[in-house]
């Protein structure tokens, strides 16, 4: 069965592929439109729109996508090598028994609206974030922190209740981004930051612009670009066609794979294939039968042939993984030899957990390409071993966050996880996968205790270990980035370590 439906799929994939080529090519404006396109602003394409625009109140990519290191920076970032630079602050101390972090902040630092970055404004944006009434999305990255002492305006100081190996990585992360005592209520929707962009507006389901900082701090920085923009196009075959005619600059996350192909050759745009943190895994509710069963868990990973899923959804783009981790992050091992692809095997499983006969369940998968796809490939694999996914298709983020990230009301779900290194998800308690292993719970809390790079990375292999084999999820494949943008665009990430558009090194060659 599943050799003719792949054969459908590759069908109907060459098909949409044609189809999608013809309206492009006939989309295409002539050279001298392009051509003239001002060489100091630049317009982004992002398939998804933000919710807001303060990633210190939202868990959405796209906002750090539009705001991080454009409009708002941190005590330090990380750089396209995923490597902590430093940033609002120039440098740092740590103690040797690792409880205090001692900063030393820039001088002459601003935030877009004149209030002055120092000390006491860090100490604020810093107890914000981790406070009782703190609305933040990784209120977690803070949890070690016991108090705040600022010495002098230039200096700042973080006693910890116990060492945190991963603190000065996590306060390089959109949800730890420095945000001013005036305007941090209002920066959902007018965001002020220290950053070399300013926000200028916001059309609701259409484009977010920006434009330089004249006043920018960092005077080692060169900005080219006196605005950008980001404009939102939902439709695949419709970013092709604003990328062809030149209404979009660049799409750095294009979401049409089967699509990369129609540009070989272009004599303006480019493709570039860098990696990314996408984990794409179908996560299921542990604490609801059948999925209390690790056997039934079990049984479902070994009826799924990654290396189709990869094909199939995303066009032979992606790496298949055994676990929640990539093979850019610290300690990667590959798992997916752990539980391999045998339907024979998978079906004397589901008989030996009581499900001789088969199942049912529903998978909540929201409306993007590649959840989409991977649902419809699942479906049809799961089938070969007597199981019946139905597939209900969920807005996201809106209805995909109320419905299973916060109201845990699902059986399967599908999404990719963006966060680096998240692979602690599994041990949060309350999360939407309801996952319980006090053995991997333990090895996450000595993951943060230690600051040895050896025994962290051993750590890692361990907790990866544990979660192939309870599989409290799909561990699928991790997604690539793609895009496609003029050729004569240079400073562009390639790579996302962390799901971003930085626009610091952006330029036009000439």
């Amino acid at each position: 069965m599943r050799s003719t439906f792949l054969q459908s799929l590759n069908l109907t994939r060459r098909l949409a592929i044609g189809l999608a080529v013809t309206t492009v090519l006939s989309a295409v404006l002539p050279a001298t439109a392009a051509l003239a396109a001002p060489k100091n602003s630049i317009t982004i394409g992002m398939g998804t729109e933000p919710a807001g625009l303060d990633p210190t109140a939202g868990a959405n990519v796209f906002i750090g996508q539009v705001t991080w290191q454009n409009i708002f920076e941190g005590l330090v970032t990380i750089d396209e090598e995923g490597k902590i630079q430093p940033q609002l602050a120039s440098g740092w101390e740590i103690s040797e028994d690792g409880r205090t972090y001692t900063f030393k902040l820039h001088d002459g630092v601003k935030f877009h609206d004149g209030e002055v970055f120092d000390s006491s404004v860090a100490k604020a944006s810093l107890d914000r974030a981790r406070g009782e009434a703190s609305i933040n999305p990784q209120k977690r990255f803070f949890a070690a922190i016991d108090s705040i002492e600022t010495p002098d305006a230039t200096t700042l100081v973080l006693k910890l209740k116990q060492p945190s190996g991963s603190l000065l990585y996590w306060l390089g992360w959109p949800a730890s981004v420095m945000v001013g005592t005036k305007s941090a209520d209002t920066n959902k929707t007018t965001p002020v930051g220290t950053g070399p962009f300013k926000f200028v507006n916001w059309a609701k389901g259409e484009k977010v612009e920006l434009a330089r900082n004249m006043d920018y701090w960092n005077k080692d920085v060169t900005v080219a670009l006196d605005k950008a923009t980001f404009r939102f196009v939902p439709d695949a075959q419709a970013q092709a066609a604003a990328l062809q005619s030149g209404d979009v600059d660049a799409f750095p996350e294009f979401g049409a794979p089967e699509l990369m192909g129609s540009f070989d050759g272009h004599e303006r745009l480019g493709t570039f294939i860098g990696n990314t943190e996408l984990k794409v895994v179908a996560g299921m509710n542990n604490a609801t039968k059948p999925f209390n069963d690790k056997r039934v868990r079990q049984a479902l990973m070994m009826a799924v042939d990654r290396a189709t899923v990869v094909e199939g959804a995303w066009s032979g783009f992606g790496t298949p993984i055994g676990s929640h981790y990539t093979p850019n992050d610290p300690g990667y091992t590959d798992m997916t030899g752990v539980l391999p692809y045998n339907a024979e095997k998978a079906k004397a499983l589901l008989a030996e957990a009581g499900y001789a006969n088969g199942l049912t369940f529903t998978i909540k998968a929201p409306q993007m390409a590649y959840a989409q796809r991977s649902a419809q490939i699942l479906q049809a694999m799961f089938a070969e071993i007597g199981v019946t996914m139905k597939i209900e298709t969920t807005e996201f983020p809106g209805k995909w966050v109320s419905d299973v990230m916060k109201g845990g009301n699902y059986e399967m779900t599908i999404v990719a996880h963006a966060e680096p290194m998240d692979i602690d998800i599994f041990s949060r308690d309350p999360y939407y996968f309801n996952y319980k292993n006090p053995t991997f719970n333990e090895i996450i809390k000595n993951i943060e205790l230690t600051t040895d790079l050896e025994q962290r990375e051993q750590l890692y292999q361990d907790a990866q270990k544990i979660l192939a084999e309870d599989v409290p999820a799909l561990f699928l494949f991790v997604m690539p980035k793609l895009g496609v943008w003029d050729k004569r665009i240079k400073g562009l990430w390639q790579n996302e370590p962390i799901p971003s558009n930085v626009l610091t090194d952006v330029h036009w060659e000439e």
